[in-house]
């Protein structure tokens, strides 16, 4: 059904520019804010829903390389792979320090950038 409203050309002009930012029409403009004040379409709502929805959402975490093993945390995993790299560095430290000593340039073994 067509509905014909008359309003203010200002007005008009602020209708125009809220819809282009939304990248709407003036009619699918008018037509959301009507339902708004309608209380058909509440954005609250809406927005309880979509987080009601995503709580019930579960990631599964990773297999595990050995069926045996306890799956890690992720704060597991990390403490982990930082420990790891702090080894690493440890070693690279003490071979730089170790070449320094006898006076030869130190190589690290990867050269892949990675830090």
């Amino acid at each position: 059904m067509a509905v014909s409203v008359r309003m203010d050309p200002l007005l008009e002009k602020e209708l125009e520019q809220a819809a282009r930012r939304l990248g709407k029409t003036k009619s699918q403009f008018i037509i959301d804010a009507v339902e708004r004040a309608l209380g058909r379409k509440d954005p609250a709502q809406l927005y309880h829903e979509v987080m009601a929805s995503a709580a019930q959402y579960r990631v599964a975490d990773p297999a595990p390389d050995d069926a045996s093993a306890q799956p890690q945390s992720t704060g597991e995993r990390l403490r982990d792979k930082l420990r790891s790299q702090n080894e690493a560095q440890s070693r690279d430290w003490l071979a730089y320090q170790a070449a320094r000593k006898k006076g030869v340039a130190w190589v690290p073994d990867n050269e892949d950038g990675a830090q």
